[in-house]
């Protein structure tokens, strides 16, 4: 056992989205409430200093100043569509600017504690998710790309020369894709179901420049079920690992491509999951020294949500009971 954290902030409950949206505030409930049905130890630390530096490496200073006034406007108790952005499925509340914010610096929280060898992996629990937004625009209910956020902080603050941030999200993370298009001291491997939502992420879609073969897409035909699903980005993460020899893996850790999920329909099991945890827990070990940080992304059934956490913690844990 490693005893894995998990971090999370009472502020991501508070961004509302209004009453029919899937990307709502009981989706994190029940995250944090299987968790502490396992009795995870949960931690709250502050941001660092240096998160609105973080931020703008990755979003244009004048987006980062433009969501904040948006927000600021938005009527208390309320929510406002996120017009100014051409962006319909965002909408904002008060709220929202400060959970964006926050789940940022959380995620740069965690990756030092893990550098720190304060934990020896985190498991954030944040919302709203990140992995669609762009460097000047919110779309798929996403604002700040948080992950994006961590591993350029990695490159640039830690002085860190391969990330890997690998997605298994059923949504291609298009705008993890789009940052380090270019970026050869980033890696992006994304297992997703294609065609589908963004309509990003096809096998041929491989970087440019420095770039070039950095990004790895392992698009899946809808209902394709853990063996496709799991062992494709499973042997696709091995082949990259080999080649790109990551000295940090983050992991964007959306679960809506199980069985259970309203959205994602592609039949994917809790064991699934567990399954791509341990082939990332394998690679961060042989190559990584073990260094994880897994922020939340999708997962709109609450109960395969929480399930589908709790199966992935214990993997980077330790305690899923295979050796």
């Amino acid at each position: 056992m490693r005893d894995v954290p998990v971090f999370t902030d009472p502020v991501f409950l508070e961004h509302d989205t209004g009453p029919y949206h899937p990307e709502n505030a009981r989706r994190l409930e029940a995250v944090i409430h299987a968790l502490r049905q396992e009795g995870r130890r949960f931690e709250s630390p502050p941001d660092p200093e240096r998160t609105l530096k973080a931020l703008e490496r990755v979003h244009e200073p004048a987006y980062i100043a433009r969501m904040k006034a948006a927000c600021d406007a938005a009527p208390p108790g309320g929510t406002s569509p996120f017009s100014l952005f051409d962006c319909p499925d965002n909408p904002i509340s008060a709220a929202t600017f400060g959970a964006a914010y926050r789940a940022a610096g959380l995620v740069l929280a965690a990756v030092d504690a893990v550098l720190e060898k304060r934990a020896p992996a985190v498991f954030v629990a944040a919302r709203p998710p990140g992995h669609h937004a762009l460097a000047a625009q919110a779309m798929g209910f996403c604002f700040f790309n948080t992950i994006a956020v961590a591993a350029r902080d990695l490159v640039e603050n830690s002085g860190a020369t391969r990330v890997l941030v690998a997605d298994f999200d059923v949504h291609h993370g298009n705008g993890t894709q789009q940052i380090f298009w270019e970026e050869g001291r980033v890696a992006y491997l994304s297992v997703h179901r294609y065609p589908f939502y963004p309509g990003t992420g096809a096998a041929e879609e491989q970087g440019a420049g420095r770039g070039r073969g950095a990004n790895v897409n392992v698009p899946q035909r809808a209902g394709a079920g853990d063996g496709a699903y799991a062992g494709g980005f499973s042997s696709a993460l091995e082949a990259l690992a080999e080649r790109f020899k990551p000295e940090f893996v983050l992991i964007s850790a959306g679960f809506d491509a199980h069985a259970g999920d309203p959205l994602g329909g592609m039949g994917v099991t809790t064991a699934g999951f567990s399954w791509m945890t341990r082939s990332l827990e394998e690679v961060a070990e042989t190559w990584a020294g073990g260094r994880i940080v897994s922020v939340l992304e999708g997962g709109y059934d609450e109960r395969a949500l929480g399930e589908s956490a709790v199966a992935h913690v214990r993997v980077l844990d330790r305690t899923d009971g295979l050796p």
